[in-house]
């Protein structure tokens, strides 16, 4: 089975550098053009399973026309707590958040979640959705940035910190499971 792993579309939120997490933001005008524009590169899939997030069924229906999405709850972004929706402006003399960017994003966000919070929902979505896959095929998951780096990071090869698997909006990876792991084949 190959899965692709792709990033939503910009939202308004996305584009003002807010932190997005549980905000069901929808797309903006330009996140709907460029995932327009991004459709004709994307390979056919047999299916394609999204973050319950109305920015990732928004993205994936412009991507994949024609293919019912299919909502994996676990596989949401951050919840960013008390620094949901709020820039690096409005946070940089908050002391909780600096002390959150003081640990790599690895600490707590007050009234959300730390990071191996967030890598425990989201592989063990991802671990129950690995389970109902065929063996062979092709699949996107349409999801959020943090989703990614967070599967990446933990099940990668080739293995690379968390940040190092940024990906900008409508990119992704083309990954094959092997082993436990998700070896990358390619990039979108």
């Amino acid at each position: 089975m190959e899965l692709l792993l792709i990033r939503h579309a910009p939202t308004a939120g996305n584009l003002a550098r807010r932190y997005l997490g549980r905000t069901d933001e929808g797309l903006c005008p330009e996140g709907v053009g460029l995932a327009r524009e991004a459709a004709g590169q994307m390979p056919p899939v047999d299916t394609v399973y999204i973050s319950p997030m109305r920015r990732c069924r928004e993205t994936a229906e412009l991507l994949f026309p024609g293919r019912e999405p299919v909502a994996v709850p676990g596989l949401e972004e951050t919840d960013f707590g008390a620094f949901e929706y709020k820039t690096y402006e409005e946070l940089k003399t908050d002391p909780a958040y600096c002390a959150w960017l003081d640990s790599g994003g690895e600490g707590p966000i007050p009234g959300g979640e730390d990071r191996k919070t967030v890598e425990r929902r989201v592989l063990a979505a991802l671990d129950g959705l690995l389970e109902s896959l065929p063996e062979k095929g092709h699949a996107a998951l349409v999801v959020h940035g943090g989703t990614i780096m967070t599967i990446l990071a933990a099940r990668g090869l080739p293995e690379r910190s968390y940040y190092d698997w940024q990906v900008e909006t409508c990119r992704g990876f083309s990954v094959v499971p092997e082993a436990g792991k998700l070896r990358v084949i390619g990039e979108i």
